[in-house]
């Protein structure tokens, strides 16, 4: 009975210590974004990874993050590679990182689907994960690269989720391009109003995918 309950407890705790999700922060950085841009994504997304809320859920489930900046066709880099958060130290660390991350590219055409690919392809290297997100974000709709919605078509069958994160300037045309073209059908977009709103957008997306909400 004690062997019983003990091989019991070692499963469960197994189990919650496993990695729930691997997330990958895929940034725009093509010519539509300006250098205060640029600050301002970066310093929201390292004040939502600081958010008590989601430090709380990144340790509790072991989340495995990566930062991607991409903007115009073969235009993508790992700016911060896989990490699993183990304890509180690491969020911060790679917080520090995020807000410290050098611009990748400028003056570069957008090309999301090039974007989602690249992305899908770092899988590769990523904990065995639970779930596997991408998290896109961006101010505009392609002007180079491939067809978007292949590329989310080969995310959705390698059970990858595209969520989006569409900065608009006036209206919501971003919005509307992501939600019918970019994101899967388990995935979900969040709008923000300028760049300014960034951070509040970043937070409550990152709180929302890490949370195990879909759609």
């Amino acid at each position: 009975m004690l062997r019983t309950i003990g091989l019991c407890w070692l499963f469960s705790a197994g189990q919650a210590l496993a990695c729930q999700t691997a997330l990958i922060l895929s940034m725009d950085v093509s010519n539509s974004v300006d250098a205060g841009e640029y600050r301002l994504q970066t310093e929201g997304l390292a004040a939502a990874l600081r958010d008590p809320a989601i430090v709380e859920i990144l340790v509790r489930d072991r989340v495995a993050l990566a930062v991607v900046q991409w903007s115009g066709q073969d235009m993508q880099a790992v700016t911060l590679p896989w990490t699993q958060m183990f304890g509180t130290a690491q969020v911060e660390a790679f917080a520090a990182a995020a807000e410290a991350m050098p611009r990748a590219f400028v003056l570069s055409d957008t090309a999301p689907a090039d974007a989602v690919d690249f992305a899908v392809a770092q899988f590769r290297d990523a904990p065995d994960c639970a779930r596997r997100i991408v998290d896109v974000s961006g101010d505009g709709t392609p002007n180079a690269g491939g067809e978007i919605g292949r590329a989310r078509n080969r995310a959705e069958r390698a059970g990858i989720t595209v969520n989006g994160l569409a900065i608009e300037g006036i209206g919501v045309a971003i919005t509307n391009f992501y939600q019918r073209n970019v994101i899967t059908r388990d995935g979900f977009v969040v709008t923000a109003r300028g760049h300014r709103d960034y951070a509040r957008a970043i937070r409550l997306k990152i709180l929302r995918e890490i949370s195990r909400v879909v759609g």
